[in-house]
């Protein structure tokens, strides 16, 4: 049993013990979900989408296994993406496609944005623009739970990100965590805003997939959202390349609903850059 929040108005959000113990189980989602070292040994064989060098990365029905004792991976230099091309073609060979997510998931419209950055200005209202000189190239998959059995429609993003060097990549992390704090309210467009928002570094000793991993939660509204509902986020690093998850609540889905299906597709495509810097 562990302790999560559930969503919230911003008047009631929860304070950072709160989201520090969702954190702390999202990092045991984040690792168990990529499955123990003898299960990915066995699965480097099966049927899956190519790497960037052909060789095959695993089917992302992976199931929960046993926790590395700790993360000690060193990518191998011939394999990380050293220009945009090589980018392109590892962002979308490790990226998620809806079956790869969670059997049932769907497309998103529009469900890819590609060769874009978003950007935070002062006014906190997202926008997008080109990508920063140093990262060779991000992409970004939208991908839904449909709405079902009473329960609203669940809206998950994924996105690669893949930079020139590991420095470039760990900037973008500590970049995200004070976005948090210098607009904790959001406007993402169309309606749709996030509040309450709280962004930590999780523990590095509980982190057994990545170099690096932060956590963010706060609440969503929408107009479709039915009133204010949890948001979940996660972003990882291996070496050059980021992965992140968002996954927007709805009606009748819990937090630790929300949390299992970004820590799911956190772990499964932290497991497809490990193969594929390996």
């Amino acid at each position: 049993m562990f302790t999560v929040f559930r969503a919230l108005p911003p008047a009631a959000r929860p304070g950072r013990a709160a989201v520090t113990a969702v954190a702390a189980t999202a990092a045991v989602l984040l690792a168990g979900c990529g499955g123990g070292e003898g299960e990915r040994n066995s699965r480097v064989k099966g049927n899956g989408v190519p790497s960037p060098s052909g060789t095959a990365a695993p089917s992302a029905s992976s199931t929960v296994g046993a926790l590395p004792d700790a993360w000690n991976f060193t990518p191998d230099p011939e394999r990380v993406p050293r220009t945009a091309a090589q980018a392109r073609a590892f962002t979308r060979s490790v990226s998620l496609a809806p079956t790869d997510w969670t059997p049932g998931m769907v497309r998103h419209e529009p469900y890819e944005t590609a060769g874009t950055w978003p950007r935070l200005p002062d006014t906190c209202v997202w926008t997008r623009g080109h990508l920063p000189e140093g990262v060779l190239d991000s992409y970004n998959r939208r991908i839904d739970l449909p709405a079902k059995d009473g329960k609203g429609r669940v809206h998950g993003s994924v996105t690669i990100t893949v930079h020139r060097d590991e420095a470039g990549a760990e900037r973008e992390l500590k970049d995200t965590v004070q976005e948090s704090f210098r607009c904790p309210v959001q406007d993402l467009g169309g309606g749709q805003k996030l509040e309450g928002l709280m962004s930590m570094h999780i523990d590095p000793k509980d982190v057994k997939n990545a170099d690096a991993t932060l956590f963010e939660a706060g609440t969503y509204s929408g107009p479709s959202s039915g009133g204010p509902q949890g948001y979940v986020w996660s972003k990882s690093r291996i070496g050059p390349v980021t992965t992140a998850v968002s996954v927007k609540g709805a009606r009748g889905h819990t937090t630790d609903d929300l949390i299992r299906l970004a820590a799911e597709a956190g772990a499964k495509m932290l497991y497809r850059v490990e193969l594929g810097l390996k």
